[in-house]
């Protein structure tokens, strides 16, 4: 029971929302920097947001060179599954539309499919 209480837990947060959308959204690895940029947030607190969501199983991560890649947990369970699914669908509004035009613009600036860039300052964030 405490790992569907998690799960819900880490689902409750709109920031924590938003990320775990464009992973989903993103159908692969996305770089802490992109959801930076994507989610117009300071990195560290993206992070704090990324790691809540890996310790409930929804993403996991991977290290290559500097770069902290995040994604869909591999073998997650049929009700992580499915919770991925609502929370994946066109139906969440406006901010979130917006956040997943600022990840194709950011994913634009990759070279050989990895992001190469880091965080690109656009002025203040939220």
């Amino acid at each position: 029971m405490e790992k569907y209480t998690r799960t819900f837990k880490a689902l409750s947060d709109l920031t924590r929302l938003r990320a775990l959308r464009l992973v989903l959204r993103s159908g692969g690895e996305v770089c802490v920097c992109e959801l930076v940029d994507a989610l117009q947030l300071p990195q560290y607190q993206v992070s704090k947001h990324l790691s809540v969501l890996k310790q409930a199983g929804l993403v996991q991560d991977c290290r290559i060179g500097t770069w902290v890649y995040y994604s869909v947990s591999e073998g997650a369970s049929k009700f992580v599954e499915g919770l991925c699914r609502l929370v994946a669908e066109d139906v969440l509004g406006p901010v979130f539309e917006a956040d997943a035009k600022r990840l194709a613009a950011r994913l634009q600036a990759r070279a050989d499919g990895r992001c190469v860039v880091g965080t690109v300052p656009s002025g203040p964030r939220r």
